[in-house]
């Protein structure tokens, strides 16, 4: 009880806000108000063997699956929530939406199987600068809820990459087909890998990370990611 009397005295002068809408959080709200999380644009693809996202890999690599949680729309409500995610050191924003997805995804036969979580590595350089790197919150989440391993250092970012913002997509699959590096090829030998991001456009990193783990033997790769710029 004086907990809760506390953390009302707290919101008195630093208001908890929705990080996708801004609206006042209520008491039993968190990172996301009810309203959002009933109507930000899911795409449910998790259901889908063949959808709008894994057919940006088609004939380029071969994941076993393919999803993204929400749809981006610029401008949109998910475009904030990520940029909040990625640029205003709200870290846990990741997390909790992981644990929301992850709950979906553990539910997909799809998904069911998945070992172990793998965010897209950011540059050393870059996650030194930045504090944090978001795709590995994100899987901090995931992990948590689908029962799975968290794996940070299976792969490795050894180049630093120019930003992808107006590049075709050949000039961003040149831009990250050799910036990877795997370190370890039997930690997850002949197991289901799920490969995380926060954003998927072309697809290009993912690709070329997914490429980099697919020389462990016997390892199963799929993807996914907070949200998805394809429909």
């Amino acid at each position: 009880m004086i907990k809760e009397y506390l953390q009302d005295f707290i919101s008195l002068f630093f208001p908890r806000v929705c990080m996708a809408c801004g609206n006042t959080l209520y008491k039993h709200e968190h990172m996301i108000c009810f309203s959002c999380q009933y109507h930000l644009p899911k795409t449910n693809f998790h259901l889908l063997e063949d959808n709008p996202v894994a057919r940006q890999f088609w004939g380029k690599i071969n994941f076993a699956a393919a999803a993204s949680y929400y749809y981006f729309n610029k401008g949109g409500k998910v475009q904030h929530l990520v940029h909040q995610l990625k640029y205003k050191g709200y870290k846990e924003v990741g997390s909790h939406i992981g644990a929301l997805y992850g709950h979906d995804l553990k539910k997909s036969p799809l998904f069911t199987t998945v070992d172990a979580i793998i965010p897209v590595p950011l540059h050393p350089r870059k996650e030194a600068k930045r504090g944090y790197n978001q795709a590995e919150w994100f899987a901090i989440g995931l992990a948590e809820s689908m029962k799975a391993e968290l794996d940070i250092t299976t792969l490795l970012r050894v180049q630093a990459s120019e930003t992808q913002t107006r590049k075709t997509r050949f000039r961003r699959w040149e831009n990250v087909k050799e910036i990877f590096q795997l370190m370890d090829t039997e930690r997850q030998a002949g197991k289901h890998v799920l490969l995380v991001d926060d954003v998927i456009t072309t697809g290009s990193t993912l690709e070329a990370a997914g490429h980099e783990l697919m020389k462990i033997p016997g390892v199963k790769v799929s993807v996914a990611s907070i949200a998805c710029a394809v429909r």
